[in-house]
């Protein structure tokens, strides 16, 4: 099919014109939807208030859309050249957090650059799928088949997850491992060395847990049996089930959750806020929402599934894979089907980083829609078919 399009789209010469007319602007306008329901579910945490979240979220979506655009505009080849060095800068703050890291909530995982609260492990899940892209770029099976040939890779997966880990902040080490597993897969990795792996994963368990945090023990037994202490540990997501459940279908009506409006729901601005959504709009609004983000994810394999080349289909698939990760960790955390983690709705719950984040991974993902058609050789340059 390559010899059918336009040199000019191979080569990747093309105008700020012509790019912008390439964007995916239905994506833009679902991801912008999905944005505008977290804002409405944050004047609802506050009471029927702007301030103090939803109006600092809005402003951080438009500047986050602006940054989404910028890097929609950038060569998917000049992503590729610099995948190791902005990986690099972000595992530098990552050791920085444990420097100099501001501690909150009993973890150190912020950088304070006094007009913002940066934390890196929320800027390594994008940095570590470009540097995960560009080294599988171009491999053959016969690359990836060499067990030394993975020890690269593993080592920057498992460096910024053990760090992350240390701050401790054990749901984004998994998003880290899950999320950079599935690059492995789409690279070529064969599944016994999965299995090996998680094999070695399993029977480090017993040595792992001595090393988690009281809190963290805590949270996994709350897990397995949160009605033994319903007003300590296990307080959360009983009342995370108990708001749930009193959504029922369609819910209470907006601004009538009783659970998170008296106060019953912990921290609904951020990790509950979908269990605040369940009650206001139930079962009925919670299934919309969901609705929207699989428009979203299909939106992402699409677009990997349609780049011409290797690094793309490997960025499109490592952002969509730590999009669907935010919200199946968070979703199921919230009904009580894994333990509670910390992480947050992606578009939905209130934080900065995470926004960012994310958008700069919808930015990389525009990029590689945007650029789709370029022919790549393995150093990033264009390479004639």
């Amino acid at each position: 099919m390559s010899e059918f399009l336009s040199p000019r789209l191979r080569r990747g010469d093309m105008t700020f014109g012509e790019k912008l007319w390439q964007v995916s602007w239905s994506l833009v306008f679902f991801i912008s939807l999905i944005a505008g329901v977290g804002f409405l579910m944050l004047y609802s945490a506050a009471n029927g208030a702007w301030d103090p979240w939803a109006s600092r979220q809005m402003v951080r979506y438009a500047v986050g859309l602006g940054v989404m655009l910028v890097i929609a505009m950038i060569d998917v080849r000049q992503l590729m050249r610099w995948a190791y060095p902005i990986y690099g800068v972000v595992f530098v703050l990552l050791v920085g957090v444990e420097v100099r890291g501001s501690i909150g909530m009993g973890a150190q995982r912020w950088i304070d650059l006094g007009f913002f609260q940066l934390q890196p492990s929320e800027l390594m899940k994008v940095a570590l799928v470009l540097a995960l892209a560009r080294y599988f770029h171009g491999a053959s099976l016969e690359d990836v088949g060499r067990p030394f040939y993975l020890v690269p890779p593993m080592l920057m997966v498992f460096a910024p997850a053990a760090l992350v880990l240390k701050q401790p902040d054990l749901g984004t080490a998994l998003m880290l491992i899950a999320g950079s597993g599935v690059i492995f897969f789409m690279a070529g990795v064969r599944l016994w060395k999965f299995g090996v792996v998680l094999g070695l994963a399993v029977a480090a368990v017993p040595i792992a847990w001595g090393f988690l945090r009281d809190y963290q023990k805590a949270r996994v037994l709350t897990f397995l049996n949160p009605e033994n202490d319903p007003l300590g540990t296990g307080y959360h997501i009983l009342q995370s089930k108990i708001a749930l459940g009193s959504g029922g279908v369609f819910g209470k009506g907006f601004l009538q959750g009783t659970q998170s409006h008296l106060n019953f729901l912990p921290e609904r601005q951020t990790d509950f806020i979908f269990t605040m959504m369940a009650e206001e709009f139930g079962m009925a609004g919670g299934l919309v929402l969901l609705a929207l983000y699989v428009v979203v994810l299909i939106y992402g394999f699409a677009i990997a599934i349609r780049s011409r080349h290797q690094f793309g289909r490997l960025v499109a698939i490592g952002i969509t894979t730590t999009f669907f990760l935010y919200i199946f960790i968070n979703i199921a955390m919230v009904m009580g089907l894994i333990p509670v983690v910390g992480v947050p709705l992606p578009l939905i719950s209130y934080g900065g980083t995470a926004m960012l984040t994310l958008m700069i991974g919808f930015g990389c993902l525009m990029s590689v829609h945007v650029h789709r058609d370029v022919q790549m050789g393995r150093r990033g340059g264009y390479e004639e078919p």
